[in-house]
């Protein structure tokens, strides 16, 4: 049965007055902004860990969930329905990650009488579950690599399904994405193990271990599509996004549009990804993954039902705000967009995604203090953030701190954008993945578009190891230094508290000392 607040078209008004955000970090603060600018409240949820965090301060108010463990907190079903009740909100947001794409959160948020953010539970549920989906999508006349129809019971027969496919293939969870549960095999003897791996960590990400097997192509490049649908039934595509540039399935620089697509080829994606979501009665925002072969073919790869990480990208060069579309149609009403099926981008746009892990220690996961921050501006500039100088990095949750993003009129210049942006951006107190987003956007590869969901592979150790930029090193130093100074003139302040005290420029005087002025 249909919960008649959720047809707030035919009055013409929004149900919507107050909406809890169920998430943490840059994802929360974006939304928060976002029902702010539609005249919507927000209530924040924390953990322990995050009660300092801008996202909580941003709201209109804020509820403790606990521990930090995203089990007692983020992914706790009941408290997050709790919190909204006890608030009066009206609806949930999910953000990406955490309970985004359950299909019992977004049955159990209807069930408790609130609209979920998102796309029904049978959609969620159809695409959720990628073998149902890969037979929806054929079903519907979609291209889909070829692979196995259910999962696979047992060595056996993923061995015999191996053997059919021919090697090589890659093991994927059934459940979730975000490259958990996956396993590339280019050898029959490594199916058992391989097995094991994806299995156990499907089942400890998504709660389900179930794995299917997909011929894995070679070099091709994963490209997606941005879809819009609202209740009126209309489905719009928002063009590409190209999302090749990875490391163990995890994408690390995004991109609009892809430099390999077409018009032609996008208008025929974008119908794809259109009656991919009509096929599953589609609502809201959603992305349809494809990959695409050095020949041209494409093939559909999932779909996530949520919000991507990487729709800035989308918002630059379509000039969408994707998330206060998704409230609007949360609340009835049609989608803003005018136009047809499909729209054309203008500009280029590229995001790099900068986290709390160490690009010359393989990427190892950091914790620590931001003890200073200096966010990159000017022309054609945006930053997404969720942390600020003296927030404290856990490994309780994924490492993203913020999005940085860079448009301009062409690629080109964009890439000089991100670039000088990257220069700009300073972050003391742990390590990030600044220095390899520079080294990328001084690739000849990466300027030149020839990229592959196996660029890293075949690069990656050839930029690790190159230095960091002069300029980073000094900007860091310098930044260093100046908290230094301004921790030894707080304590002198301290020590003689009867007297006034004159403090000299922090900035100043590391700059002296390391040579950068006069």
């Amino acid at each position: 049965m249909t919960d008649n607040r959720q047809l707030g078209a035919e009055g013409g008004v929004s149900p919507l007055r107050r909406i809890l955000v169920a998430n943490r970090g840059e994802i929360a603060l974006r939304i928060i902004r976002a029902c702010h600018e539609e005249g919507l409240e927000a209530v924040a949820v924390y953990s322990d860990a995050d009660r300092l965090s801008p996202h909580v301060r941003a709201a209109n108010a804020a509820v403790a969930l606990g521990a930090p463990p995203a089990a007692e907190s983020y992914l706790d079903i009941a408290k997050l329905i709790a919190a909204a009740t006890a608030t009066g909100c009206q609806a949930i947001h999910p953000g990406y990650g955490f309970l985004s794409e359950r299909e019992t959160f977004a049955r159990a948020v209807q069930d408790a009488g609130l609209i979920f953010v998102g796309p029904p539970p049978a959609a969620i549920k159809a695409m959720g579950d990628k073998t149902e989906a890969r037979r929806r999508m054929q079903a519907a006349g979609i291209p889909v690599v070829p692979g196995t129809a259910a999962p696979v019971r047992d060595a056996a027969e993923a061995r015999r399904e191996t053997q059919r496919l021919g090697l090589p293939v890659l093991l994927k969870a059934a459940s979730g994405g975000g490259g958990k549960g996956m396993r590339l095999v280019r050898a029959l003897d490594e199916i058992e193990s391989a097995l094991r791996g994806a299995h156990s960590e499907a089942e400890k990400a998504f709660g389900a271990g179930a794995v299917y097997i997909e011929k894995y192509l070679e070099r091709p490049r994963h490209i997606e599509i941005q879809i819009l649908a609202d209740r009126s039934g209309r489905v719009v595509s928002l063009g590409e996004r190209e999302c090749s540039i990875q490391r163990r399935h995890q994408k690390l620089i995004e991109e609009a549009p892809s430099v390999a697509v077409t018009p032609a080829l996008r208008r025929r994606l974008g119908e794809a990804a259109t009656a991919a979501a009509g096929a599953v009665g589609y609502l809201g925002a959603g992305t349809i993954e494809f990959l695409l072969a050095p020949t041209g073919e494409f093939y559909f790869l999932e779909m996530n039902t949520r919000i991507q990480v990487e729709h800035p990208v989308t918002e630059l060069v379509y000039g969408v705000d994707l998330v206060r579309e998704q409230l609007r149609i949360a609340g009835g009403e049609p989608m803003r967009i005018r136009g047809g099926v499909s729209l054309e981008p203008r500009g280029h746009a590229i995001e790099c995604r900068i986290t709390a892990e160490d690009p010359a220690n393989g990427f190892l996961p950091a914790s620590g203090k931001v003890q200073y921050l200096r966010v990159p501006a000017g022309p054609g500039i945006r930053w997404d953030g969720g942390v600020e100088a003296g927030n404290d990095v856990t490994l309780f949750y994924d490492p993203l701190l913020a999005k940085l993003l860079a448009w301009g009129e062409t690629r080109e210049i964009a890439i000089r954008r991100m670039r000088r942006a990257l220069r700009e951006l300073v972050i003391v107190g742990l390590p990030t993945s600044q220095s390899f987003h520079l080294w990328v956007m001084d690739d000849p590869e990466f300027r030149r578009g020839e990229i592959d969901i196996t660029y890293l592979e075949r690069v990656g150790a050839r930029l690790l190891e190159a230095p960091p930029p002069d300029d980073l090193v000094q900007a860091v130093a310098v930044a260093a230094a100046m908290l230094a100074d301004e921790r030894r003139t707080e304590a002198k302040a301290d020590s003689r508290s009867d007297s006034p005290t004159v403090r000299r420029s922090a900035w100043a005087d590391a700059a002296r000392r390391e040579g950068l002025r006069s």
